[in-house]
């Protein structure tokens, strides 16, 4: 989605927050990067902007805030939840009018199940498709 993420994972580890955590802060700072690097980029200037602007409203952001401070995780607990949290998310740009079929959504797993030329690789260990 243009304007957030939804993502399904499993951590060996028993901190979820902190596997999000550290997602948020690798992935902000290479996507700054990117935008930064990108001559063509015409938003360049007020993206950066804006998330400096953001950053200011924070006490603990030293420069910049990309992603915003709040998650709502939900705690996975059957394989039935799992499949009806994974077509909620194959099914949110179709919801949003983006597309009209999930697969048509270039970054969806759905096109990963489908085999049609997936943008990601997923791992599929636990997957019930």
């Amino acid at each position: 989605m243009p304007s957030h993420v939804h993502f399904v994972f499993r951590s060996t580890k028993e901190n979820p927050s902190g596997v999000i955590g550290d997602f948020k802060k690798y992935t902000s700072k290479k996507i700054v990067k990117a935008i930064q690097g990108n001559p063509q980029e015409s938003r360049k200037e007020w993206l950066l902007w804006m998330f400096e602007r953001a950053g200011k409203k924070k006490s603990n952001i030293v420069k910049r805030q990309f992603w915003q401070h709040h998650n709502k995780p939900i705690e996975l607990w059957s394989a039935k939840v799992i499949q009806q949290k994974i077509d909620y998310i194959h099914n949110n740009p179709v919801q949003a009018g983006f597309v009209t079929v999930p697969t048509q959504w270039k970054y969806s797993s759905a096109r990963n199940i489908a085999n049609e030329d997936p943008a990601f690789e997923i791992d599929a260990i636990g997957f019930l498709g």
